[in-house]
Parts: structure tokens; sequence; C-alpha cells
């Protein structure tokens, strides 16, 4: 078994990337205080094709130093913008038919495993503040509550993990089978 270099992975440029069809979900990412877990998420995003990213409220933007450190270059291929308030990107993107789903422990969620996608669909994943989660007004406002199980003493996971988590397996769902 033998390492691949760099230049056997075919990667797409950044106007290839720009050019493909996008996995049809969106990451919502209200006051995310830590500019790496930023920057993760947009490394992610790049990863699974993800139409774009809105961030809400204290959530820094890039151009930044801190959020360039992780993202190494997403920045540049993801499409992102940013809004003060998610309660109104919430309701914007609900007006646009796209359904939205805050990661959170509620009352009703249905756990991740058990989420089942409609393939004709547009999602919005809304992933809140490191300490306070999605907050309550929110929760409400959104259509439904996806909830990651977790066994061990711990009930939450850093932010950019749970981002992976949740995406890895909608970008699953969405693509296969065909």
């Amino acid at each position: 078994m033998r390492k691949l270099e760099n230049s056997e992975l075919e990667r797409k440029s950044i106007e290839d990337f720009k050019k493909s069809d996008k996995t049809p979900l969106i990451i919502v990412l209200d006051d995310i205080r830590s500019l790496h877990n930023i920057g993760s998420v947009f490394r992610t995003s790049d990863a699974f094709l993800i139409e774009k990213i809105i961030l809400c409220g204290i959530t820094a933007t890039p151009p930044n130093k801190e959020i360039h450190k992780t993202a190494l270059g997403a920045t540049e291929t993801v499409a992102w913008e940013h809004h003060e308030n998610v309660l109104e990107v919430i309701e914007n993107l609900k007006k646009e038919k796209v359904l939205t789903l805050a990661i959170e422990q509620v009352e009703s969620s249905v756990f991740l495993q058990d989420f089942q996608v409609e393939k004709d669909k547009k999602y919005a994943l809304v992933f809140g503040n490191e300490v306070y989660g999605v907050s309550q007004e929110a929760v409400a406002i959104c259509d439904g509550c996806i909830e990651i199980p977790q066994l061990g003493t711990k009930h939450s996971l850093n932010i950019a993990v749970s981002a992976g988590i949740v995406v890895w397996d909608l970008f699953q769902k969405l693509n296969w089978p065909k």
C-alpha cells in the first residue's frame, strides 16, 4: 500500500469547484466564537460540495487569518454570506422551501441515524454557540431537530466535529444509492 501524492488526488480547481453541482445543504452558524471552528466548517463544506454557509450574529467572517489556518483556502471556494439575525435567516430559508433543521438536543428530536432525507429537498442545518447551542427561539421556528446520539458522560461535541458528523451522514443519504 502506498500513500497517494497530492498531485494524484485529482482535486478540483477553485473555478471547477464553483461550477460544480452542489450538495443541497446550507450550513447556518449562529454566534460561533471559535475562529478555528468556523474554518473547520468551511473545510468540511468544501470537501462535500456544500451549497453555502450562512454566518450569523457574532460569527466571524473571512478574510481572517485565524479562520484561514483551519479552512486552508476553503473560504475561497465555498459560498458564504453574513447576517446579523439567525431568526430572519431561518424564516427566509423556509420561504424558499428549504427544510430547516436545528442540530440540537430537544424534545422530539430525531436521532441522526434515523433521519430520512427526501432527495428532492434542500436542507439547512443550524448549528449554535459552543456553550449555549442553538437558541430556543431558533429551535422553535425550525422545521425539525436532529440529535447526534452520545453515550458517554459528556453531552456535547465540538461544533466542527458535530458539523462533520451531520454533513457526512446527510451527504451519504443524499448521494447513495443513486
